[in-house]
């Protein structure tokens, strides 16, 4: 029940938010988000000690059931979503979107779904809270998005609807081998029946899941809608885009695609790794010409998912390891970097790089939170992003030689884009628009700091994380081998 509980309960305040339209609906929200983290912070509790697991019938004529689960693999991405809503809600703090609504249900709806994606057992579930996603994000950003809205957010909702329906069909083949007259949609049942198929299907099937959640993620040339789309929301959308959805994209690939199609990753996993490393590189150089800072951390979250990819598809325990850990750490580094730059802009009016300057002479906080969070972006070691990015760029160095040394430049390639922008936005010249800059408030104080300690913490203590998952990454691997 507990499970239950975690899944509905952000979508029942959510819907309440969006019904009723109290007037205190920040206060709501973030209550709402903090009671979610305490809730899942005890199911992760449970989980530490043994699975934790709920079920009841659902289309019980087809073998479908609502089937919740967590283990240390799901734990960690719910704990990552549980965590990070309380800092985007907390983000909205003082500004015209505090007590809207609507734009705090829309976010709580969202939070469901994210939740659901990551607890889900019985796999058209996952189908279902994968889709759902889609909802709150395209009104968020259609809604109060900024320039071309409309035109982008349709884009991003037809792209990532498109690479669905190659999984959907995927999915309802292999559901149809499975044995028993009412066939079964657990994913168990399907890891066993998808090994079954011959390496001709296992290919084919892979190549269809694949490109869904290569889409989500996104991983390269499937990645034209995410710049646009990061830029273009508001910057709670950005957040929830970047810090947790993404991550379903990867989450699939992990639960799904390892262990249900091992001869089709032997035949183009690499393929799929090599795409994945070139995203890699590209986005990071695309960062480096960016004068838009939202923009530069969009092709910036870009490069860094591609190596998640590389790194799961490398099937080792390392890689899924370094994938869960960079999950947690980007989700808390790239949200406190959108944060920063959503302040700059409040203050600002502007995210233009060229016009940006000497704002560390007014906020001294800001400037040492920023150059945290950046740290912990480029994977500086003793924070959050090395423990991750090291582990992975070990699983793709085990796999190919060549594809670890490519993958390798994207340290040097992200200390370049990021002690850019720090340079030109904190540093230097005061600029006429930086003028008048006004220090860190409470609030914003309250979001930022917690996060960077979060950076440091995590590259102290990475075995309370990678201790928690490893019995569950080992339990994968076996189905994959």
């Amino acid at each position: 029940m507990y499970l239950l509980f975690i899944l509905l309960f952000p979508l029942l305040i959510g819907s309440a938010l969006l019904i009723f339209k109290p007037k205190n609906a920040f206060a709501l929200s973030l209550a709402a988000s903090i009671i979610e983290l305490a809730a899942t912070a005890f199911v992760l509790q449970e989980a530490s000690l043994s699975p934790v697991s709920f079920s009841a019938p659902w289309v019980a004529e087809a073998g479908l059931s609502f089937s919740l689960y967590v283990d240390g693999i799901s734990g960690v991405l719910i704990g990552l979503c549980a965590l990070l809503v309380p800092f985007i809600v907390a983000t909205t703090a003082n500004t015209d979107r505090a007590n809207n609504s609507q734009f705090q249900g829309l976010m709580l709806a969202m939070q469901t779904a994210l939740m659901g994606a990551f607890l889900a057992k019985d796999a058209f579930l996952f189908y279902f809270f994968f889709e759902a996603s889609l909802l709150p994000i395209y009104f968020l950003a259609a809604i109060y998005g900024g320039e071309n809205k409309n035109a982008i957010t349709f884009k991003f909702f037809v792209y990532t609807l498109f690479g669905s329906l190659f999984f959907l069909i995927a999915l309802v083949y292999v559901y149809l081998q499975t044995p028993g007259e009412f066939h079964s949609a657990d994913i168990e049942v399907l890891y066993q029946t998808a090994k079954g198929l011959n390496a001709s299907q296992q290919g084919y099937l892979f190549a269809a899941f694949f490109l869904a959640f290569a889409i989500k993620m996104p991983v390269f040339p499937f990645h034209t809608w995410q710049p646009d789309t990061y830029t273009v929301a508001p910057a709670q959308g950005t957040m929830l885009l970047s810090g947790i959805m993404l991550k379903m994209g990867t989450y699939g690939v992990i639960r799904l695609v390892l262990p249900m199609f091992p001869l089709g990753v032997a035949t183009w996993g690499l393929t799929a790794s090599i795409l994945s490393v070139i995203g890699v590189i590209y986005g990071s150089i695309i960062a480096i010409q960016q004068k838009d800072a939202k923009r530069l951390l969009a092709y910036s979250s870009f490069a860094h998912v591609g190596l998640m990819s590389a790194g799961i598809l490398s099937g080792s325990i390392e890689g899924i390891q370094g994938a869960l850990y960079q999950m947690l750490s980007h989700g808390i580094n790239i949200i406190g970097l959108f944060f920063v730059i959503e302040i700059i802009e409040r203050r600002t009016k502007s995210r233009e790089i060229a016009q940006l300057g000497g704002i560390t002479q007014f906020s001294y906080p800001l400037t040492v939170t920023f150059v945290i969070l950046s740290l912990g972006s480029v994977a500086l070691p003793l924070t959050n992003g090395f423990i991750g990015e090291f582990l992975l760029l070990k699983s793709v160095f085990d796999q190919n030689l060549v594809l670890g040394i490519i993958a390798g430049i994207t340290i040097i390639l992200g200390a370049v884009y990021t002690l850019r922008l720090i340079q030109k936005s904190m540093f230097g010249n005061v600029s006429r628009i930086t003028a008048d800059f006004a220090d860190l408030t409470a609030a914003e104080k309250a979001v930022l700091i917690p996060l960077s300690a979060l950076v440091i913490l995590g590259g102290i203590f990475p075995l309370t994380v990678l201790g928690f998952s490893e019995p569950a990454v080992q339990q994968l691997i076996q189905w994959f081998k």
